[in-house]
């Protein structure tokens, strides 16, 4: 069964979920199909009025939206509310300001007028991860549908109550049928989709191997495609750096979602200068977080999304020792019923070490030592990987030097605030390409048409 409901923090069953039929998808895609058809002739502020309805639903019901999460996935109660939170000021962004910014353009050619104007393409085909089962999908939905597209998505297999829920979200919004639609579907079905001639565009957030097989798939249909795959981010700790300031960032960004988030912190690159302090204190501060129940607010430490989420996390440890990287703490489940594992640092991870390429998607830290400022630039881009960074200094404009010369899509400098619902995420390399959220995030998919009024004789 591909959709079940397993509770992580005790491995139990709590449903499962058949996929859907070829006739009941091809159903789908026809609801789908034939609410664009009407959708983009929708008004600005009649497309606000449901996604905005959409949004106050969410944050009047957040604890129920929360409570499903933490179940299906096991993020702490805590982070599940404030996911959320944050998924329903996204929808109410795009909601307010979707119009300003796909509206017209004014070009300046030498001879007549011109401007670019954007309209919506199609039914757009999302695929997206359980790790944020609700942000993910916010951050499609709040733009696309505001752009006048329908969507189509195909969720985690681990998540397929979020799914179910957030579907019913718009159905309650009094979104029409077909504009926003989940689908239970296999692997098999799923690219019978991307090559339906009733979609327009792909949408993916997941890993490296489903990206390439995808965006080759959307490439051979001809159809666009935005990517946001994984990543191996550098957090880099210069000399002149607030210590106390920096563990407390370097933590949260490895431990915030139990370290399940494509843009954490996992590369520790620290200038030898002060390398001994950081790690004493980071490995002090991780060791003192408590594994237990996600839904009990005093939890420090939850579970994994699943038990093969832990095995494939704790095989890439031994992994990486067996190639001659140093457990300097943890690399073990914890004792307990659950997908529970230690808190996790590596040290001593040579080029040549499968870990050095590699994105640990859980709670595994690689330690690094680095000469100075340049050595640490140079490892942070030693990566396949483009998605974001940050550098930890008391001197912000060093900050704004190092940043520009690290080759990701995002940097941040004194913290690592990834998303607000109005600054572009994304990256390079690796990575993937397009950018989510912001104004960059609702042009994806749209067509941007050139209209242009010129009174001459026609070229003979």
């Amino acid at each position: 069964m591909t959709y079940q409901s397993v509770n992580p923090f005790d491995n139990k069953l709590v449903k499962s979920f058949a996929e859907i039929t070829d006739q009941q998808l091809e159903q789908k895609l026809v609801t789908a199909t034939a609410c664009f058809a009407q959708w983009k002739q929708t008004s600005f502020a009649h497309r606000a009025k449901i996604i905005s309805r959409a949004a106050v639903l969410l944050g009047e019901q957040a604890e129920h939206f929360a409570q499903i999460m933490t179940m299906e996935m096991g993020k702490r109660i805590s982070e599940a509310r404030g996911e959320v939170a944050f998924s329903a000021q996204i929808l109410a962004y795009y909601a307010e300001h979707a119009e300003r910014f796909l509206a017209p353009v004014k070009l300046h050619p030498t001879a007549g007028e011109a401007h670019m104007e954007s309209s919506p393409i199609g039914v757009i085909f999302g695929v997206e991860p359980w790790n944020f089962p609700y942000y993910q999908l916010a951050r499609v939905a709040g733009p696309h549908l505001m752009a006048g597209n329908t969507l189509v998505i195909k969720h985690a297999g681990c998540v397929p109550q979020c799914a179910i829920a957030f579907e019913k979200l718009f159905l309650d919004a009094g979104a029409p049928e077909g504009l926003y639609t989940n689908l239970l579907i296999s692997h098999d079905q799923s690219d019978q989709v991307i090559a339906d001639p009733r979609i327009n565009g792909v949408a993916l957030t997941g890993s490296v191997a489903a990206g390439r097989s995808l965006a080759a798939r959307a490439g051979r249909n001809l159809k666009p495609s935005s990517m946001e795959l994984g990543g191996s981010d550098a957090f880099i700790v210069l000399e002149d750096a607030d210590l106390d300031h920096t563990v407390k960032w370097a933590v949260w960004g490895r431990m915030y979602n139990d370290g399940q988030t494509c843009c954490a912190a996992k590369r520790f690159i620290v200038v030898d200068q002060i390398a001994d302090a950081f790690l004493a204190k980071f490995q002090a501060a991780l060791g003192a977080l408590k594994a237990g129940d996600p839904k009990d607010e005093t939890t420090t430490l939850g579970p994994l999304s699943t038990e093969s989420a832990l095995v494939d996390l704790l095989r890439q440890v031994d992994t990486a020792v067996s190639h001659g990287a140093r457990i300097v703490m943890g690399g073990k489940r914890i004792d307990r019923p659950g997908a529970f594992m230690h808190p996790t640092i590596l040290s001593e991870v040579a080029p040549g070490n499968p870990a050095f390429r590699d994105e640990f998607f859980g709670p595994v830290a690689m330690f690094f030592r680095v000469k100075d400022e340049n050595e640490a630039i140079a490892l942070a881009n030693d990566s396949d990987f483009g998605l974001g960074g940050s550098v930890f200094t008391r001197d912000t404009a060093r900050g704004k030097r190092v940043a520009s010369r690290i080759d990701t899509g995002m940097m941040f400098i004194n913290n690592i605030s990834w998303s607000d619902a109005e600054l572009p995420f994304g990256g390079i390399k690796d990575s993937g390409y397009g950018r989510e959220l912001g104004d960059m995030g609702i042009q994806e998919f749209v067509n941007k048409k050139l209209v242009r009024t010129l009174v001459a004789e026609a070229p003979v």
